[in-house]
């Protein structure tokens, strides 16, 4: 049976967040908005108009370049791309063609087996958003116009990608990039996070590229890596019983689990590009370039190998702290907050990803709302609590949940409950006295006095639930220890 060889690219089209859509001053935060409330006669194309360029919008594009290392080009040039859908009132989209904003960039992703792959960017360039279809149950279409002309960058990979699993890996990554320098929402189910996955197969020693066929509009990672395991295994099915592939554009059904044949994939001339002879070509200088790389903040990367390199994190720790940039910020204040009362990064780096998270999830919130329900000093002070000896370890996972649920300080929630360390060594002596009586520890005991020393934790145990946590645990077993001896 002959191996096949899988070619993958991806077209990333992310929102611009900006606060007025491409070309006009019609606001672009449309969510939520009753149909065609956000048009203007721009957007909805009307006779007579003339587009404006949204200048905060290719700021933002061109410091997503920077962040993927891409060229920023000095000339770009906006162009009319023909389209014969009613989504798009003009008859066309301004895009780029020939002449993006950005090009010949990378990103590296770490896969499974924990090899890492970087993957060429061929380029980045701007346009506007189309509106939607809407498509009834009864019949018929209806189409809302809010999104049209929404400020939209499209991220365009080189076929770098083998496997379903990098094209979900690399589709994550450009999203916590995106997210982490302030340029898209991240929210792929409003759609302002979505893909088109182009994959093609052929026969292990064919050097030319097989049919390329196109999944369109995409707007989950797991959808990406499933549409495309499915779409390999259909094309290869096709070559193994003698089929012919075709150029085409699919959509995938994610209730029947596979892609459907929509229209036969278009070629480059069928768009009949041509310059927009209403916007000027964008000429950008080494200043301007310059200032853009001024905002870029320290990027995910370069902050968790911080993380490791500073802080001693383990990597899977680093990771989890840097996956929001919001996270990442929430995580370095709060080890500020800690180092004056003698906290560690990683205690504190353990305060957030066993309880702040575990909470987080308990309670169906997300792991960047964590400064709300945990401030950065709340941390620091139960840390201090444990450091100064006024409560133990496991009366401070009390205490935390309290605060995090209340909002109360702390130190407050110790005094107002009683949960103070119990170190009197009277008061633990008589309660140790009280356990050792107890049936259910003759069995440790005997253990003990036969020479499994080990057993005396089954009797701090017992001790510790008997005084709510409370008891000072090394005071206990030196206690236990005498008494026994």
């Amino acid at each position: 049976m002959p191996t096949y060889l899988v070619t993958i690219g991806l077209e990333i089209h992310a929102h611009i967040k900006t606060a007025s859509k491409m070309f006009d001053g019609c606001p672009s935060d449309y969510a939520g908005a009753e149909p065609n409330t956000y048009v203007s006669a721009v957007s909805l194309g009307l006779p007579g108009t003339l587009p404006v360029v949204n200048q905060r919008a290719v700021e933002l594009a061109a410091l997503s370049g920077l962040a993927l290392t891409c060229t920023i080009n000095e000339r770009s040039v906006f162009s009319r791309k023909s389209y014969p859908y009613p989504d798009l009132p003009k008859g066309y989209q301004i895009s780029q063609y020939d002449q993006p904003l950005c090009s010949e960039g990378s990103l590296t992703i770490r896969r499974s087996d924990g090899i890492d792959k970087t993957i060429g960017i061929e380029r980045i360039h701007i346009e506007e958003d189309t509106g939607r279809l809407l498509h009834a149950d009864e019949g018929g279409s209806l189409i809302d116009y809010n999104r049209s002309g929404v400020p939209l960058m499209e991220i365009v990979s080189h076929p770098d990608m083998t496997t379903p699993e990098e094209a979900r890996l690399y589709f994550e990554k450009i999203r916590q990039i995106l997210v982490w320098i302030g340029v898209n929402s991240g929210n792929l189910e409003e759609g302002a996070l979505r893909c088109d996955a182009n994959v093609s197969v052929r026969p292990e020693g064919q050097e030319a590229y097989g049919a390329k066929v196109e999944i369109k509009n995409i707007n989950s990672f797991r959808f990406v890596e499933r549409a495309l395991a499915y779409e390999i295994e259909r094309q290869t099915a096709i070559l193994e019983a003698g089929g012919t592939l075709v150029q085409e554009t699919r959509g995938w059904d994610e209730f029947k689990g596979e892609t459907v044949g929509q229209r036969s994939k278009e070629f480059a001339h069928d768009y009949r590009y041509f310059p927009e002879p209403d916007i000027p070509p964008l000429e950008l200088d080494a200043a301007w370039i310059a200032a853009r790389r001024e905002e870029l903040p320290e990027l995910p990367d370069a902050r968790r190998e911080r993380f490791e390199s500073a802080y001693g994190l383990s990597p899977q720790d680093a990771d989890l702290l840097t996956l929001e940039r919001s996270i990442a910020d929430y995580y370095e204040a709060a080890v500020a907050a800690a180092e004056a009362s003698g906290g560690s990064p990683k205690d504190v780096a353990n305060w957030v990803l066993n309880e702040g998270f575990r909470l987080l999830k308990e309670r169906g919130e997300a792991p960047t709302q964590l400064s709300e329900r945990m401030p950065v000093s709340h941390i620091a002070a139960v840390i201090e609590l444990i450091a100064n000896g006024t409560i133990t370890r496991s009366v401070a996972k009390q205490v935390f949940e309290l605060s995090f649920d209340s909002g109360a300080a702390p130190a407050q929630i110790v005094v107002e409950r009683g949960l103070t360390q119990i170190s009197d060594s009277d008061a633990l002596l008589s309660i140790v006295r009280e356990v050792l009586a107890d049936s259910k520890a003759s069995k440790a005991i005997a253990e003990y006095r036969g020479g499994k020393t080990s057993a005396v934790q089954f009797l701090v145990g017992m001790v510790m639930k008997a005084t709510r946590g409370q008891a000072n645990p090394q005071q206990v077993r030196t206690l236990l220890e005498q008494e026994l001896g």
